[in-house]
C-alpha cells in the first residue's frame, strides 16, 4: 500500500465518519466472503454462522463506537477467479473490513485487491503461509499456519513408528502446502515417504491412486485437501482392501465426509483446532448458537466469530474506522476471544495457535489422541 492510497483511504474514512455522526443509522460494513455454494460450502456455513452471530451480538450490545455492524455477504465458491470478482464487488460497495476468505487459493488473490484498496481482511480459515509472507499491512488471520499444522501431523505419524507413509494432495495451494509440510517433517524424523503425488480436485475415480498405494506397500497415507475427494478415496480404498490408515488436515474434518465414505471414515486421523465449543468460558455463546439451531462445533465457526470481534475491538482501540489505524491497533493489542488470547506478529499471524490430532469415527464424532 503506497502512501497516496493510504491518504485517500484515510480521507474517505474521515468523510464517512463526519457524515455518520449526524445519523443514528450509521453502519460499519463488514464483508463476509466465503463459499455459499460449491463442494466445500459446508465450511462456508461455519464461517457465515460464526460471523453472523458476532455481528448480531455486538449490535445488540450497542454496536461499535455507536455504529451498527452491517454484513455484506458474498459467495466465492472457494474459486480464485470468483474470489477476485467478489473482492472487487466489496470494494465497490464501500466495505472497509472483510472476514474471509476461506480457501487459501481464494484468499491470496483477494487479499491483493484488499491491500491495494485499503481494506482490512481477517481470514478465519486460510492456513497457507504465503498469504501473510508478503509483508502486507492489512492482512490478518484467526487460524494457525500450515507450518504449524503440518509438523503436528508429521510428528504424530512419526510417533506411530510407521514403515512407509504416502503423502497425497489435491494440487491446490492449501492441500499441496500442508502436504509438503507433513512430508518434510516425516523425512526429518527419518520416515520413508515413497509417494508424494497429486490428484485432481473434483475427480471421482481414484482406483489408479489406490493401486499405486497398494504397490507402494504403505501403512499410512496423509492427504492434503478437502473432504469430498478424501471421502471417495477412503471408500474406494476400503473396497480394494487397502490396509492403511489415512490422515488429513482440518479441510477433511467435516461430518459430511461420513456420508461419502461411510464406515471407511472410521479411524481417520485429523488435525483440527481445539474444540473451542467445549471451553467453559464459551458455554453461554454455545447456548446462543444452539438456540438458533446452529452447530458451534465446526472448526471455523468460532474463528469467524473471533474475526468479527477483533475488527470491532480493533476499531474501538484505535478510536477510528480507518483500516490502517485498526491494523496498527491489532498488532499492538492483546485480545480475549472465544479462541483464546489473540496477539499478532508483524505479518498478521497469531503468535500462537494449537492444532490437535483427533481420531474420526463413522458417526461423525471425534476423539482427541494427542
Amino acid at each position: 500500500m503506497n502512501t497516496s492510497v493510504k491518504n485517500i483511504v484515510t480521507a474517505v474514512s474521515a468523510s464517512a465518519a463526519l457524515m455518520a455522526s449526524g445519523s443514528a443509522l450509521a453502519e460499519i460494513k463488514i464483508g463476509i466472503a466465503g463459499p455459499m455454494t460449491g463442494p466445500v460450502a459446508q465450511y462456508g456455513d461455519m464461517q457465515f454462522s460464526g460471523a453472523r452471530m458476532a455481528i448480531e451480538q455486538i449490535n445488540a450490545d450497542g454496536g461499535v463506537m455507536g455504529e451498527k455492524l452491517e454484513a455484506v455477504e458474498v459467495d466465492d465458491v472457494c474459486d480464485p477467479k470468483q474470489a477476485v470478482t467478489v473482492a472487487n464487488r466489496l470494494v465497490n460497495e464501500g466495505v472497509q473490513f472483510v472476514v474471509g476468505h476461506l480457501c487459501s487459493s481464494s484468499t491470496q488473490p483477494a487479499s491483493d485487491i484488499y491491500e491495494d484498496e485499503g481494506i482490512l481482511m481477517i481470514t478465519p480459515a486460510s492456513t497457507s503461509p504465503e498469504i501473510t509472507s508478503r509483508g502486507y499491512e492489512l492482512v490478518f488471520r484467526t487460524i494457525g499456519l500450515d507450518s504449524m499444522q503440518g509438523p503436528v501431523a508429521g510428528e504424530y505419524l512419526a510417533s506411530l513408528n510407521p514403515d512407509r507413509v504416502a503423502v497425497i494432495h489435491d494440487k491446490q495451494q492449501y492441500g499441496e502446502g500442508i502436504a509438503t509440510a507433513v512430508k518434510e517433517t516425516l523425512e526429518e524424523k527419518g520416515v520413508e515417504v515413497p509417494m508424494f503425488d497429486g490428484i485432481t480436485a473434483g475427480d471421482k475415480d481414484f482406483s489408479s491412486l489406490v493401486t499405486k498405494l497398494k504397490q507402494a506397500d504403505v501403512d499410512y497415507v496423509y492427504y492434503g485437501g478437502y473432504h469430498p475427494e478424501l471421502g471417495l478415496i477412503l471408500r474406494q480404498a476400503r473396497q480394494a482392501n487397502l490396509d492403511a490408515t489415512f490422515m488429513g488436515p482440518e479441510g477433511v474434518g467435516n461430518k459430511d465426509i461420513n456420508s461419502i465414505a461411510g464406515e471407511a471414515a472410521e479411524g481417520l486421523l485429523v488435525t483440527l483446532p481445539p474444540a473451542f465449543d467445549e471451553k467453559e468460558a464459551n458455554q453461554e455463546l454455545v447456548k446462543a448458537f444452539e438456540e438458533k439451531g446452529e452447530d458451534p462445533s465446526g472448526p471455523f465457526v468460532l474463528t469467524s466469530y473471533a474475526a468479527v470481534q477483533l475488527i470491532a475491538e480493533g476499531i474501538e482501540k484505535a478510536e477510528s474506522t480507518d483500516p490502517f489505524d485498526v491494523a496498527a491497533a491489532l498488532r499492538e493489542g492483546s485480545f480475549e476471544t472465544p479462541i483464546g488470547t489473540v496477539e499478532y506478529d508483524s505479518k498478521g499471524d497469531m503468535e500462537s495457535f494449537e492444532f490437535v490430532v483427533y481420531e474420526w469415527h463413522s458417526d461423525g464424532s471425534k476423539t482427541p489422541v494427542n
